[in-house]
Formats: structure tokens, C-alpha cells, sequence
């Protein structure tokens, strides 16, 4: 169930599916956070176990990226040298990913003598193939460092209009994401010496990108759709094309790196976002010298690559290119399955900034790996980004781990392992007539059908929609259970009950073997629970018929067999908890470090106070504290997180347009019953045509702090609901009698508003975890729905929807 590197190395097998899946290479110069983990390493793997379970042969490669710029520069600012920079964090990441369960096939490292031989091979191949041109390229320069510096070894403002960010790298703007050349920066400085660097002449060597175009794009346009490419891949793949493909350098003047192998090129290594990808082969060829059976074999092999959307261009259009350039028959990607960004409560997680959960930090909360994985693959950023919050992650443990699929398991097993008089003492009944007995065959068909569903969703790697399915079959459980009243049948109609309890049981083991590749852990547990090997869990190949069986879950389990030991599989994670570890990861990293060491220091002065001194002095201090005392006043208490506390105005949409810096951004004028109407920034583009956005009726939230987002300052923000994977969006409408700027009011709720919510308190964050569409489609916060003067809010057709 974890790490499968130390098996004997797999190849490829005719006439079976074979799977070759790659997740982006994580760099290796910090800890991966949270957003990390789940745009890549974390979402192949749920990829790669159920491929497993499918009964495909199946390789999942990974490994840390280490050679580049951001490896000499974390070198630099920890005084040692790359390699020991790699040594530390390569070990530092295998940790972290062993505690999250992943099941690599092979775990490697970039910097191995196989990269430098596969990569100077596919340069070769480009060489004698005429694809590769010299160009003198201008480069910054810095005297005092006496070298040129690499495009992370430059900082200055973004010269992208409407960004303005004063801490762009030299290769792209963290802010807005434009990628950059150096010499672009406006005010650039050396991240060494801080001093600015002047413009040399240096010879590099360019990759011809436009003399691939043809074969690029044939390529392109055909496995784009054979391989079913998620939306955001292709759009930021087409967008590199429309655009023009320009020459790309694939040299850098560096030490840490493959060596050019030309004389003339002695001193310089390859570019990271040349060799980086050619990492997935030499780590293959790790695991076995016959790599080229993966690698070579088109015909056999199927490749899957996972990755966060910043990486898109590299894997489909430059590295396509590479291998397109070598006239060689690569097995090329057939589906890549990107994702969006996961923010942290207020902000973005930053490897850079230290800001966000990161992996070693997890291992430190008393929260189990399994709830980790649960959350991040509810929470995955597939069309659009997502947000971390720890009152969320609360919400989900404790309704739909715990309330849901934990009390199912639990009172199943608990029931059956009751002692003979009042249950079935630990042994499973048989269950006679099952096919007869109406709810329990209405039920299999609903499984049987969830099955399906669950496999055509994975199958098209839409993890968060198979989780979803999977869960639902938890959902329809507890249901069971209650419609059919167990506990008064086991008195009035034990056969009865036992055709439910055997089938609860195979319901028990089919939610156990659907959710491996989600929660491997709790698979593990609830198998031992259930008394029964790893082995036994079903595979779902087409060849078996275990779909077909799904249908007939009270099948999966054999009469008379005993089941273990029953116990709780999740925990409540409680509100003094959740504030802890909201406390406890706020701000950076280096922010967390200042504040455990103030209070270290606050601790030292404090025994130093009171260490143990003569009687008399003791004495004396008492008597003069006594005299000197003064009353104790009591700090105000943090005033209560109510629903009150939000401004939610009836807002006419006067004007909107296209955001001018942003494609997936409305910019739109707001009346809110003001002087002056409210400018709002929406990211409602890819749910709601412009012309439907027009004159229009909405729920304005009015107090959050305002925002620039790209260049343009939001005064408020407009309320929609979401489906549960965000594919669609709707806003929250009030009824068209609602007076423009009233107060939008919840039932028995009293109190004014807050001028301004402060961000620190993570007001609306805790309360939009409550706010939804319910099954009538009205707009509520928990039940209450959201009421103006001429009645509820509602949206137009997402029931169950979570409104923000």
C-alpha cells in the first residue's frame, strides 16, 4: 500500500494496459506545502492505486527536480554546497510523501549520472537533426559577483502592465504568473549582493520551436482529444500557440547542472525546463535498465502525466518538441490532468514565502493521514482554484468522514459483533431471499449504477467526481439502515435482518475497496476490522466481473465468516482545536520561527524572575507586590463569529465588462444603495455570458476588506453558488420586488454589521463553510434563509450548492 521502489522493477506487457504515470517533479529546495502535494505527487497517486486495482500494469514514476538556479540559491542562503542542498531536502521530501501513503514505483533524483546520459543522447539527437541554432543572447551581469545570473538569481518590478509587483524573478512574475525574461525587469537587482546588474553579451543555444510547429500541433490536436485533456491544459497550450512559438534557450550559464557536451559550450548547462522532464526517463531507467520498453513503445504504453497549471507548457509544447525533435518513437503523454492553485485561508501557499500547511507540518497536528488525503481530494483545484481553510477541513471530517462514512462502518460492525442475544456475535449471518427482498434489491441496483459511474469518472481521471460517487454509496448505506429499521427487524423478522446486515456488511467492504485509492489507510483499517487480507480486496477488472457484482453486495462477504475487532475509524476535530491550528500556521514560516522564539525567550526571562532567592527577599518582594498590586482587568472577549456581523446588500449590476488584464475576471459597477456605485471584480467568466451579467439583481457582500485583483481595487463581492466539483456557477439572486441597497436578513438574527470584516479573524471564512443552496434552490446560511423585504434568495437550479 506504500512505496513500491522495492519491488522487482516492472516492464511492460503485451497484450495487457499498461500505464505509465508521471507526477511534475517537486523542486527540491524547500518542503512541499500542501498545494504542491495536491496538484501533483498526491493526485497520481490516487491515479496510479486505482489503476492498480483495475488489474492494469502500472508504473508511477516520481522524483526531486535538482539541478538550477534555485538550487545554487538555496545553497547560497544556507552556506553549503547544491549537492548537500539536494542530499537534505531530496531526503526531507521521500519523508514527507512516505507519511502521505504514496505509491511510487520509483522515487529518483535528477542529478544522477543516468539524467546526464539520457539528456546529452536527446541533445545529440537534436543536434545532428538540425533543430537546435546559436544565438548571442543580452544577459544581466553582475561585477560584484563577478558572473551572469541565472533567471531566479534576479529580482525587480513586473513590467506587465496593471501588475507592478516589486519582487518578480527573472523567469516569471509569482504574482501574476507572466512568464519574463530578466532584461524585462524594471529596477532589477542580484538576489545576492542586492546591487544592479548591467547587460552583457553571452552565446547560448535555442531550441527552433517555430520549425516544430507542424509536427507540434498535429500532435497536439490529435491526442488533445484522444487522451480527453482537462480544460485548463488546452487552453494555456493553445494560448502558446496562438501566440507564436518563439526560439527557446536551453542553455544557462551555471555550474549545477548536465554539462553541455560541446567544446564551445564546455562551461554552460543545460536550461532545468530542458533536462527537468527528461528526469521522468533517467528515473525510469533507474528503475530498470530495459527503460526503453516504456519510454519507446507507443503501441504498449499509455502515458499520464499530472502537474499544477504552471507547468502546462512545458509538458505540451516543449517537451513534446524535444522528443518530436529526436525523429525517435518516444512514447508520447496521452493525457494530462492539471490543476488549478489551492490557497491557504486568506492568501496563496508560497514554497518562497514560507506561507501555508506544509508536508513536515502535518505530521506534526493529531490529525491522521487519511482525513489529510480526504481533504486535499474533496478540496482538488480541477477547474478552478480552491481554498484551504481549517474551519472547512473541520466540516468535512466531522459531517462527512465521521457522520457519514465512519458512523456507517461503525454501526454496521458494531451491530454484528454484539453478543448473540442482541446482535449477531461477530459472525456474519447468511442472507436468504435477498434477491426477493425489495429495498435490498432496490439497492443494489442504485450500487451497482454508482459503480459504473465511479469507474467512468476515474477512467477520465476525474478524481474529485469519483470520491464524490464513492461517498455516495456511504450516503445511500445510512439510508438503508434506517428505512429498513434493522434493530425492530432483528425482534420482529430476523431473516430480515440478517438480508440487511450481510448486505450493509458487503456495502462495508465495497466502500472500503472503492475509496483505497483515496484513503489507503482507512482501507487498511477497515479490512482489519472486518477480519479479511489485503488480498481479498476486489479488483474491478473487466475480466472478473466485480462491476457486474457490485449489484449484489450482500455476495461479497461469506456467511459465517467472523469479523474482527469493531472501533471508531475517525475522530471529531473540535472548534479549540481547529483555532490552534489556525493560531499555529498563520503568517510565514520564518514568522512562526520569530514567534516560537519570543516565546521561548518570554519563558527564559520568566524562570529567571522567579529563581529561588533567601527568605527575607522573598519576603520583601511579597510585601512590596501586595502594596504595589493593582485590580486585574479583564481583556474584551473576541466578539462572536455571527452571521450578523456580514453587510449583504440587494445590488443592482449597473455596468460589466471584461476585466482588461484578466481573461477569467468580470469587472462590473454595483449599486448598493451608495452615493456612488461599487466596483466589484468577479471570476465569473467561464460560468456567466457577459451579456447575462448586465442589469442585473445580486447579493453584494459589502464589508470584506477591499482587494486589488490585477491592477483593479474590488469593493465587494458578489455572492454564487457552486456545484460540488465547481464546473458550474450561479449567483445568488434575490426576488425582483428587493429594494437596491437593503440588508439582506436571516431569520431570528439579530445585530449590526461590521464597518469592515478584519481578515485576521477569519470572519467570513468561518461562516461561509454554512452558507448553501438548499434542496428548493434557496440561498441559506446553516437553515435560515437568506430574507429581504419581498421574500427568500434563491439561485437557479444548483440545489445543495455551497455559496461564496
Amino acid at each position: 500500500m506504500g512505496d513500491h521502489s522495492a519491488a522487482a522493477a516492472k516492464l511492460p506487457i503485451p497484450g495487457k494496459r499498461n500505464v505509465l504515470i508521471t507526477s511534475a517533479l517537486p523542486y527540491v529546495n524547500n518542503v512541499p506545502h500542501l498545494g504542491n502535494i495536491i496538484g501533483c505527487v498526491l493526485s497520481a497517486d490516487v491515479f496510479a492505486r486505482y489503476c492498480r486495482m483495475r488489474g492494469y500494469n502500472t508504473l508511477y514514476i516520481c522524483g526531486t527536480d535538482e539541478y538550477g538556479t534555485a538550487t545554487e540559491t538555496k545553497a547560497l542562503e544556507e552556506g553549503c554546497s547544491p549537492k548537500e542542498i539536494c542530499d537534505k531536502y531530496h531526503a526531507i521530501h521521500k519523508e514527507v510523501y512516505k507519511w502521505f501513503n504514496i505509491s511510487f514505483d520509483e522515487f529518483g533524483r535528477t542529478s544522477s549520472p543516468q539524467q546526464t546520459e539520457i539528456c546529452q543522447s536527446i541533445f545529440k539527437k537534436l543536434w545532428d537533426n538540425n533543430w537546435l541554432v546559436e544565438n548571442t543572447m543580452q544577459q544581466l551581469y553582475c561585477d560584484t559577483c563577478t558572473k551572469f545570473l541565472a533567471d531566479r538569481l534576479v529580482e525587480g518590478n513586473c513590467p506587465t502592465p496593471g501588475c507592478n509587483y516589486d519582487s518578480a524573478r527573472g523567469d516569471q512574475c509569482e504574482k501574476c504568473g507572466k512568464l519574463l525574461n530578466p532584461t524585462e525587469l524594471l529596477d532589477p537587482k542580484c538576489k545576492v549582493c542586492r546591487n544592479t546588474p548591467r547587460i552583457r553579451d553571452t552565446d547560448h543555444l535555442f531550441l527552433e520551436l517555430p520549425l516544430l510547429k507542424d509536427k507540434l500541433e498535429e500532435y497536439v490536436s490529435r491526442m488533445s482529444v484522444a487522451g480527453g485533456w482537462s480544460q485548463n491544459a488546452i487552453q494555456s497550450t493553445y494560448a502558446w500557440l496562438r501566440e507564436g512559438l518563439k526560439q527557446r534557450c536551453i542553455t544557462r550559464d551555471l555550474k549545477w547542472g548536465v554539462p553541455v557536451p560541446l567544446d564551445k559550450f564546455k562551461d554552460k548547462v543545460f536550461y532545468v525546463w530542458f533536462d527537468a522532464p527528461i528526469g521522468y526517463v533517467s528515473i525510469t531507467s533507474c528503475h530498470t535498465p530495459e527503460w526503453e520498453k516504456w519510454w519507446k513503445n507507443p503501441e504498449d504504453v499509455e502515458l499520464y502525466q499530472f502537474m499544477g497549471k504552471d507547468n502546462v507548457p512545458f509538458h505540451t509544447v516543449i517537451f513534446p518538441s524535444t522528443l518530436l525533435g529526436t525523429g525517435e518513437n518516444w512514447t508520447m503523454m496521452k493525457t494530462i490532468s492539471v490543476t488549478e492553485y489551492l490557497n491557504y485561508e486568506a492568501g496563496k501557499f508560497s514554497k518562497s514565502k514560507g506561507v501555508g500547511v506544509f508536508g513536515n507540518d502535518v505530521k506534526d497536528t493529531n490529525i491522521p493521514v487519511e482525513v489529510w488525503r480526504y481533504y486535499l481530494l474533496t478540496n482538488r483545484p480541477e477547474v478552478s482554484d480552491t481554498l484551504f481553510t481549517w474551519s472547512d477541513l473541520q466540516a468535512k471530517l466531522n459531517s462527512e468522514l465521521l457522520s457519514n462514512l465512519g458512523n456507517f462502518v461503525n454501526r454496521v460492525l458494531s451491530f454484528i459483533a454484539k453478543d448473540p442475544a442482541s446482535g449477531y456475535g461477530s459472525v456474519v449471518p447468511d442472507a436468504l431471499g435477498a434477491d426477493s427482498h425489495s429495498l435490498t434489491k432496490a439497492l443494489g441496483d442504485k450500487v451497482g449504477i454508482y459503480v459504473e459511474q465511479y469507474i467512468e469518472a476515474m477512467e477520465k481521471v476525474k478524481l474529485k467526481q469519483g470520491l464524490k460517487i464513492a461517498m455516495s454509496i456511504s450516503g445511500e448505506g445510512n439510508a438503508y439502515l434506517q428505512e429498513s429499521q434493522f434493530w425492530k427487524l432483528y425482534k420482529e423478522d430476523r431473516p430480515s435482518c440478517s438480508v440487511v446486515m450481510k448486505t450493509s456488511m458487503g456495502l462495508v467492504y465495497l466502500l472500503a475497496c472503492l475509496l483505497e485509492p483515496f484513503m489507503p489507510s482507512f482501507t487498511l483499517e477497515v479490512l482489519k476490522q472486518l477480519n479479511l487480507p489485503l488480498e481479498a480486496q476486489i479488483s474491478f477488472s473487466d475480466v472478473k466481473g466485480d462491476v457486474e457484482r457490485a449489484k449484489r453486495p450482500w455476495e461479497f462477504i461469506p456467511a459465517h465468516h467472523r469479523i474482527g475487532t469493531p472501533s471508531p475509524l475517525f475522530k471529531e476535530l473540535k472548534d479549540e482545536e481547529v483555532e490552534f491550528y489556525r493560531e499555529k500556521f498563520a503568517g510565514s514560516q520564518a514568522d512562526r520561527l520569530v514567534k516560537a522564539e519570543a516565546e521561548a525567550k518570554k519563558i527564559t526571562d520568566k524562570l529567571t524572575e522567579t529563581k529561588i532567592s533567601d527568605g527575607k527577599t522573598a519576603k520583601k518582594d511579597k510585601t512590596k507586590k501586595s502594596a504595589t498590586a493593582k485590580p486585574k482587568v479583564s481583556a474584551p472577549a473576541d466578539t462572536e463569529i455571527s452571521i450578523s456581523r456580514l453587510d449583504i446588500r440587494v445590488g443592482l449590476i449597473t455596468k460589466a465588462q471584461k476585466h482588461p488584464d484578466a481573461d477569467s475576471l468580470y469587472v462590473e459597477e454595483i449599486d448598493v444603495g451608495e452615493p456612488q456605485p461599487r466596483t466589484v471584480v468577479s471570476g465569473l467568466v467561464k460560468y456567466i455570458p457577459l451579456e447575462e451579467m448586465q442589469n442585473r439583481k445580486v447579493c453584494v457582500l459589502c464589508n470584506l476588506k477591499p482587494a486589488a485583483m490585477r491592477g483593479i481595487k474590488s469593493q465587494a463581492m458578489v455572492l454564487a453558488a457552486s456545484n460540488s466539483d465547481h464546473t458550474k456557477v450561479e449567483l445568488v439572486e434575490p426576488p425582483q420586488g428587493a429594494v437596491i441597497g437593503e440588508r439582506v436578513t436571516f431569520p431570528g438574527i439579530e445585530g449590526l454589521p461590521d464597518d469592515v470584516l478584519n481578515p485576521k479573524k477569519k470572519v467570513w471564512e468561518t461562516l461561509q463553510v454554512d452558507l448553501h443552496s438548499d434542496k428548493d434552490l434557496v440561498a441559506c446560511y446553516k437553515d435560515l434563509p437568506l430574507t429581504t423585504s419581498a421574500g427568500v434568495c434563491k439561485v437557479s437550479s444548483i440545489a445543495d450548492g455551497s455559496i461564496r
